[in-house]
């Protein structure tokens, strides 16, 4: 896991699983490729000058050897090669692979898992948890314009369409926390539009998905902040939006907000999810991301309890 502060990976240069391992290879090897062909051209231009001052040079030997023979072998060579080498553009889900659902909207991203205690359907928002050493089968969809799916650090990207389900495979070879980023202009806040792909051992992702698939339950003793943050998420219609699992579950327009206590930002990567930071997120939302769907709260929802909302929600994690 990342330490406190340390900013996550987004680098397609710092693979940490097979898949995104593979196409550096694959870019180095077409990057070297390339290099190599340039400094093969320059050196037989200057071997061109200098052969004019002595003579003239058979023309066949150009047209033959570099126009045909020399781009036709080197070109099928690294065509075979990256061949070889890629991931499937189409992959076929191992049959131990977890299945995550991931739907782009804007600007934020739905999460879906299946538990399996209960085969109940886990919602989630903007951060995708995964198991270390474990493929992870993706079905990635669209809710309104096209996104795209990219995590540059675990692999390729892969266009999200309206009306259709495009498949991914990756998988994490160790833990840690790496961004991803929409990678298609999806409209005004594109640039806002994040995910944090979190990578943990095994039983700590078994826990996580347990945890995630119960509904929200108030502490034994909760403070008075607390208690009141429940009437006040529902007296101030917030459940129009957003669904609280075990309190209110009648709308999905928003993000499922059952446990956004234990996710690590808020607004799809806009500000990490610190004390305090949930109670400004919802007062100012249009100043930290304009044209986002949720209006700022800040003229319409008391300050204290728009504390109290959010000490209620940071509870369930």
């Amino acid at each position: 896991m990342h330490a406190a502060g340390e900013a996550p990976s987004q680098s397609a240069l710092r693979a940490a699983g097979p898949v995104a391992d593979s196409l550096l290879q694959v870019s180095v090897v077409l990057a070297v490729g390339g290099t190599l062909i340039f400094a093969g051209v320059m050196l037989l231009l200057v071997l061109a000058i200098r052969r004019r001052a002595g003579g003239r040079v058979d023309a066949r030997w150009w047209i033959v050897g570099g126009g045909l023979v020399f781009p036709t072998a080197v070109l099928t060579a690294l065509f075979a090669w990256s061949e070889w080498h890629r991931p499937p553009w189409r992959p076929v889900p191992p049959s131990d692979a977890l299945i995550v659902g991931v739907t782009g909207r804007m600007w934020w991203w739905e999460v879906r898992y299946r538990d399996p205690a209960t085969g109940a359907e886990v919602v989630t928002a903007n951060e995708i948890r995964i198991p270390v050493g474990r493929p992870v089968y993706f079905g990635l969809g669209s809710a309104d314009v096209i996104h795209s799916f990219w995590v540059p650090s675990l692999g390729g990207k892969m266009d999200m369409l309206p009306g259709r389900v495009q498949h991914l495979l990756l998988q994490a070879d160790r833990p840690g926390v790496w961004r991803g980023q929409c990678a298609e202009y999806c409209g005004e806040q594109h640039a806002r539009m994040a995910l944090h792909v979190v990578a943990e051992p095994p039983a700590a992702f078994d826990a996580w998905l347990a945890a995630q698939a119960r509904p929200a339950v108030a502490p034994a003793a909760p403070s008075a902040a607390v208690a009141r943050g429940r009437e006040a998420f529902l007296a101030h219609r917030c459940n129009a939006c957003h669904t609280v699992r075990g309190v209110s579950e009648q709308s999905r327009l928003g993000p499922d907000l059952t446990h956004v206590g234990s996710r690590l930002h808020l607004g799809a990567g806009t500000v990490a999810n610190e004390p305090g930071e949930l109670a400004r997120w919802v007062a100012h939302t249009q100043q930290l991301k304009p044209g986002a769907q949720m209006p700022s709260s800040g003229q319409r929802i008391p300050p204290d309890e728009l504390d109290a909302i959010a000490s209620w929600l940071a509870q369930p994690k």
